[in-house]
């Protein structure tokens, strides 16, 4: 087999390639972001000992972890126009249904980082009179969240890699930049393996960081 990378140059990388990664990259960050929020509130949900709560969010949270997400991908993309009665587009499918999913997991991970907070401090702002939304807004989310951080961050490394399961849609990622130069120029090969090598330096870079961070933490602990 006969690879030759020579195709490459910035032109290439700039028309192609940059417009996938910015859109991998937004992908990224809008369903970290939503995912947190409502991660939360659906662990919130779940430990509120409220069953019309806590009922919805776990029935939510263990569908939406007990199917694929490209599944996930594909049955909104295909289905919520049929319901609504117009076409959403792709890249707005991707960003609704990351946001709809990774939800899910980080709903446990914040329902775990919420339980490593000792009982005692919650009993302590409940005896100062703080309400339970008080007691979460000022005691326990700020603790949870620097507890859970590194598995956050974790989390999101992941979801950059599923990011490229949007192809399946026709979203122009990365992955997709890359493809479309690798026909091109016809060396579909060549481009797939760039791709690859380019998800793993980016992959094992942001994993190298965490890992200081998680070392960091622990240190401040």
């Amino acid at each position: 087999m006969n690879l030759d990378f020579s195709f490459y140059n910035w032109d290439l990388i700039s028309n192609f390639v940059l417009k996938g990664l910015y859109f991998s990259l937004m992908l990224t960050v809008v369903a970290t972001i939503g995912g947190v929020v409502f991660g939360t509130l659906l662990a919130l949900m779940r430990l509120s000992g409220r069953k019309w709560l806590d009922v919805p969010a776990t029935i939510y949270v263990n569908g939406m972890r007990s199917i694929p997400l490209v599944m996930v991908i594909l049955w909104f993309f295909l289905l919520m126009p049929t319901i609504i009665g117009r076409p959403i587009g792709a890249e707005v499918s991707a960003v609704v249904t990351f946001i709809a999913f990774e939800a899910a997991y980080f709903s446990a991970i914040m329902r775990a980082g919420i339980q490593s907070i000792p009982r005692g401090q919650v009993h302590a702002g409940q005896a100062l009179g703080m309400t339970y939304g008080q007691n979460m807004k000022l005691v326990v989310l700020p603790q949870a969240f620097r507890n859970m951080l590194p598995v956050l961050l974790t989390q999101t490394i992941i979801l950059f890699q599923d990011t490229s399961l949007v192809y399946a849609i026709g979203a122009y990622d990365m992955l997709k930049g890359f493809e479309v130069a690798g026909k091109n120029f016809g060396r579909p090969i060549e481009a797939y393996l760039a791709a690859a090598a380019l998800y793993f330096v980016m992959c094992y870079a942001l994993s190298w960081m965490v890992k200081r961070l998680h070392q960091k933490i622990a240190i401040i602990r």
